[in-house]
């Protein structure tokens, strides 16, 4: 490693020089390599190994499994599409053609993420003469994690771009954005190409080369979509019952239908205390009692008889609450607040989720809600404290 970095040292470019976005990019690359070795001249600080980089690469690393998981589910729903194993059948069967017909599939959206991300952030550190923000490291993997299997390849550049300049660096860059850049980004794909980010088609590739038709009369409707239809039963008859969702072996954007997968990165963001629990928890509690509250007036509407335990492991509901809703950036700072942001995201994405069956991805609106009302949650809290402690004064 001291010879990578005597090198890395030795094409140092100036920050000066003629291409001010080669310094950019060589500051990203070795302040990604190796923690910075300098301290604030003045005032107090902290010198910690643990900086913004390294606490990004753990959030990458959380979200490794729901990657490997879609890979293999993407190549396992498409073998089931074209007919080569049943339903029930097996899935270790064909286990390394699944997973390697997913990479193909999968990596390629991960490298455009990454690609037309970065390469925004390096433009705008060049003409900003600032070093590359790391903000990026997080959204270029949850974005590839949250989007159809199939989506074309310049449409998601497009929709990276747009998210990363309006939702990020208009306010100012990393730790300035006021929404979740990865939640901005499927906002973007699904009110513009909405034909691309829903129907029965889009969740499973069902072509077995470029040029080739689709199978004939197959149907790859999401859980929640069937459940709109048909309620539980529909779930059940479709192999997606509770204990199959919790697995994840069913349609959907490719990160998010394991909570088995999932579950492993909550655990890892939890011990490494990146994430808040307080905000996962109320999360699940607001959807959960929102859950019981269709369940108590559903009647004869059979999607809101879905069991609330049934809808917090669909969609995108576990995904959302793990990896986005705890984005210490758009989300509350106090500890209060953090309960009040988690009940308000859980009631709201199972709301909009059944009460609005045209947007079954309730979480996704129900984060970006949040996430605005985040500092007006923030501002009631520490005022009410500040109340509280003029009172104490006045008293004593």
């Amino acid at each position: 490693m001291k010879a990578l970095e005597e090198f890395m040292q030795k094409i140092k470019p100036s920050a000066d020089g003629k291409f001010p976005i080669a310094h950019a990019v060589w500051d990203g690359t070795y302040t990604f390599l190796f923690v910075p070795g300098h301290t604030n001249k003045t005032g107090s600080h902290i010198r910690d190994s643990i900086d913004l980089k390294r606490t990004m690469i753990i959030v990458v690393l959380a979200l490794v499994p729901a990657l490997l998981f879609g890979m293999f589910n993407v190549g396992h729903q498409h073998f089931l599409a074209i007919g080569d194993c049943a339903v029930g059948e097996d899935v270790c069967n064909l286990f390394w053609d699944k997973f390697l017909f997913g990479a193909i599939k999968v990596l390629p959206l991960v490298i455009i993420s990454y690609g037309v991300g970065l390469g925004v952030e390096f433009v705008f550190a060049a003409i900003n003469k600032h070093a590359i923000q790391e903000g990026f490291l997080v959204s270029g993997m949850l974005i590839p994690l949250i989007v159809p299997v199939d989506i074309p390849w310049a449409m998601l550049a497009v929709a990276v771009v747009f998210a990363v300049v309006i939702g990020k660096e208009v306010f100012g860059g990393t730790g300035m954005n006021v929404l979740n850049v990865a939640l901005v980004t499927r906002a973007f794909l699904f009110f513009a190409y909405p034909t691309k980010m829903s129907g029965d088609k889009v969740w499973i590739n069902t072509g077995l080369e470029d040029g080739q038709q689709l199978v004939d009369g197959f149907s790859g409707a999401t859980p929640l979509g069937n459940a709109v239809k048909g309620g539980v039963d529909a779930l059940n008859t479709t192999g997606a019952s509770l204990m199959e969702s919790i697995i994840g072996f069913i349609p959907g954007s490719i990160g998010e239908t394991s909570v088995i997968a999932i579950g492993i990165g909550a655990l890892i963001l939890l011990f490494t205390g990146i994430a808040s629990w307080r905000i996962m928890l109320s999360s699940i509690i607001g959807g959960y009692l929102m859950g019981l509250v269709f369940n108590a007036v559903a009647g004869d509407n059979l999607y809101m008889a879905v069991p609330a335990i049934h809808q917090l492991m669909l969609g995108g509901f576990a995904f959302g609450i793990v990896f986005m809703a705890t984005d210490p950036v758009t989300g509350t700072q106090t500890n209060t607040g953090k309960w009040i942001y988690g009940l308000l995201i859980g009631f709201l994405a199972i709301l909009i989720r059944v009460a609005n069956p045209a947007y079954p991805e309730g979480v996704m609106l129900a984060i970006l809600i949040g996430n605005v009302a985040a500092p007006l949650i923030d501002h009631m809290v520490i005022g009410s404290n500040i109340k509280k402690r003029l009172k104490r004064v006045k008293t004593a």
